[in-house]
């Protein structure tokens, strides 16, 4: 730890360059040293100035492949990326754990009471009481602390931002507590724990799992106990092409009814065939039975279904072309997906406000302006937010510009991808 006016005085100097240039982009490094000064700052005026602290990350992801497959135990090929939510934190002695995240109000939660609070549901008050009353609930140790918090992952950006906070929650108590011997691939369940219980929303466990492990990220859900994960080697830049994320000003604050539904459409597949998840249905026999899951489920989970089997088989073939270095392979794989997503999965807009399809809007831009060239898909839960494309280096101006003139300024990210998960920096 280090006392805060110290920290500021190194910030200011060259003695943590290179673990900014390792978390972030290289250019970047003096951009995010001013942004950590300043988040000591509003941590002194919050909690007092001379505490000792220590400074956590927790990074955004990108899903690359298995767009709604994780919570039916499948596949999914997934990233994390430069784009994080940053702690500046101290241990108290009142057993509260206090977090000021900018331009919210402060959330205070007692860790003599962490059962589930109805009151908290979709708040983030419910997001740390679920991280800590995990953590205890699995023999680990939790105290009070107290936190003033930045984030650049945006709400609603389908980067999963509600996982980059549970991760940076469960970073710190693990290194705050128990001398950092949680592994990444716990604290992530920890966190779909706190979101699915806690916070009301029935998430899989992909978004948790990219933010806390970090890098490009194979994963196998088919035992959610114990996920396989396979880091997959490669870099983008190197194809000469940039991971592009487009924010349509879509918010997914009011549709997690809609994730439900895909969700438990699946499962009510699945539960035609004495089964909890589709994982666990052979395809053959579902393919047999579709007239029968018609009748039962409807003709939206079966397509949904349909979606699940061939997006599954899609991220093998996806980490394959990648580690092969088929990159034009991949792009195929990626507008496949795109459009199994769109057709079947269904989840490029909501029936409730059909004349409201920014997400669609954006795929038919990047159709026309890539076609052939580049890729596109719907990223993350859908329904609203943003998609994601691979865009030739030559093309990135003019796509830009474009995507900007329909949707914004600010509306087009050039990400990067980022090495590590849930970290403590310095």
């Amino acid at each position: 730890m280090i006392k805060t006016e110290p920290l500021k005085e190194k910030l200011v100097g060259t003695e943590y360059d290179s673990a900014f240039a390792r978390i972030y982009k290289k250019e970047d490094t003096a951009a995010q040293k001013e942004r950590y000064i300043q988040l000591v700052s509003r941590f002194e005026a919050l909690f007092g100035a001379g505490r000792e602290v220590e400074i956590y990350s927790a990074p955004g992801r990108t899903e690359v492949g298995g767009n709604h497959t994780d919570h039916n135990h499948g596949k999914v090929l997934a990233a994390s990326v430069n784009l994080d939510a940053v702690a500046v934190v101290s241990a108290n002695e009142d057993n509260i754990v206090r977090v000021k995240s900018e331009g919210y109000k402060i959330d205070a939660v007692d860790l003599a009471n962490l059962g589930v609070m109805p009151s908290e549901r979709g708040k983030s008050e419910s997001l740390i009481r679920g991280v800590c009353a995990a953590f205890k609930n699995r023999g680990y140790n939790i105290g009070g602390f107290d936190a003033a918090t930045v984030s650049d992952v945006l709400s609603g950006s389908g980067l999963s931002s509600s996982a980059a906070f549970e991760v940076l929650i469960g970073t710190i108590l693990n290194h705050l507590f128990n001398g950092g011997k949680v592994s990444a691939v716990e604290i992530a369940q920890i966190a779909q724990f706190a979101e699915n219980e806690y916070f009301g929303k029935p998430c899989g466990l992909m978004d948790q799992m990219a933010c806390s492990v970090g890098g490009f990220v194979q994963i196998d859900f088919k035992d959610p106990a114990v996920p396989v994960i396979n880091k997959v080697d490669f870099d983008f830049a190197s194809c000469n092409h940039a991971l592009c994320i487009v924010d349509t000003g879509g918010n997914h604050a009011d549709l997690t009814d809609e994730y439900a539904a895909v969700r438990g459409e699946m499962e009510a597949v699945a539960a035609k065939f004495g089964k909890a998840v589709l994982r666990d249905v052979d395809r053959a026999e579902f393919e047999k039975n579709i007239s029968v899951v018609r009748d039962s489920a409807g003709d939206r989970a079966v397509l949904r279904a349909m979606h699940f089997y061939n997006e599954n088989a899609r991220v093998d073939k996806q980490a394959e072309a990648l580690k092969s270095g088929d990159f034009e392979g991949f792009k195929a794989l990626i507008v496949e997906s795109g459009f199994s997503s769109y057709m079947y999965n269904q989840n490029v807009y909501t029936c409730k406000a059909p004349s409201d399809q920014p997400v669609s809007v954006a795929l038919a831009i990047c159709q026309d302006a890539l076609c052939g060239k580049g890729a596109w898909r719907v990223h993350g839960g859908g329904f609203a937010g943003t998609i994601q494309a691979f865009v030739p280096m030559e093309m990135l101006d003019e796509f830009r510009t474009r995507i900007c003139a329909v949707f914004g300024e600010k509306s087009c990210y050039v990400l990067n991808i980022r090495p590590e998960g849930g970290v403590k920096v310095l």
